[in-house]
């Protein structure tokens, strides 16, 4: 699991971003905290995922590559909701993954990649 660097991060974790990203990584269970990820089928924009779930073996094996964070399955959506906003006035199309990975790619050539632990 790789963390996008500019994540977004809801109002109710805004001040706690960066401790929720450590507990995530290193498999400390957090209740009611949700990933926003980039969808693992190509055809889905984003995928919603609760925190307990990334704990599953599967996880820290793939790179997803989370985009986003926040309390609450209800939060997590609107948060979703912000960030097809938010690209879609950057480029004006939907094509969220395109974004994020170029971005990520951008990224990747200034600082390291935080992963998660195996």
């Amino acid at each position: 699991m790789i963390f996008y660097r500019d994540f977004y991060a809801g109002e109710s974790i805004a001040g706690k971003k960066e401790k929720v990203k450590w507990k995530i990584l290193h498999n400390a269970g957090q209740l009611d905290i949700y990933v926003i990820a980039l969808g693992s089928n190509p055809k889905n924009l984003m995928d919603i995922i609760p925190s307990w779930e990334l704990m599953q073996k599967y996880y820290p094996s793939h790179d997803t590559l989370v985009i986003g964070v926040d309390k609450g399955y209800g939060n997590a959506m609107e948060l979703a909701g912000k960030i097809v906003v938010d690209v879609f006035q950057k480029t004006g199309n939907l094509n969220i993954r395109d974004y994020f990975l170029q971005k990520h790619r951008e990224n990747l050539r200034r600082e390291p990649v935080w992963k998660s632990c195996s």
